[in-house]
């Protein structure tokens, strides 16, 4: 039951992450009215008929900017684990352990070539 609540909740982090944009546009769609009059910077120019959508592509750029900070940190973070891993000390072992020797057989294949693939005989 637990494993199953968390493969949930792990589905929903991960379609929420991909569908940001989405979300932000649900969210305007639903409250439309309340952003045209509350929210709008362009609220008090009823003339521009902006409605809201300044505050719509504020909040999308805002969303991309995040996206892309959240990217480069992973993108530092790779990079310090990089040099990081290089500067760990490598031991190298100089006795050799044991040595198998695989035996070498040889397979006899036939000599004689027959025609696999013929056509189909009308008889």
């Amino acid at each position: 039951m637990l494993q199953r609540i968390t493969a949930y909740l792990l589905i929903v982090a991960m379609v929420s992450a991909n569908f940001s944009r989405f979300f932000i546009y649900a969210g305007f769609e639903l409250n439309r009215n309340y952003i045209a009059t509350k929210l709008c910077e362009n609220r008090d120019k009823p003339q521009l008929h902006c409605n809201g959508k300044c505050y719509f592509m504020k909040k999308l750029k805002q969303a991309e900017n995040n996206k892309s900070t959240e990217e480069r940190q992973a993108q530092k973070n790779l990079i310090q684990e990089a040099f990081y891993n290089q500067a760990s000390k490598v031991t190298f072992y100089t006795v050799l352990l044991s040595v198998t020797k695989v035996p070498n057989y040889r397979i006899a294949l036939p000599q004689t070539t027959l025609p696999i693939f013929q056509p189909p005989r009308l008889s």
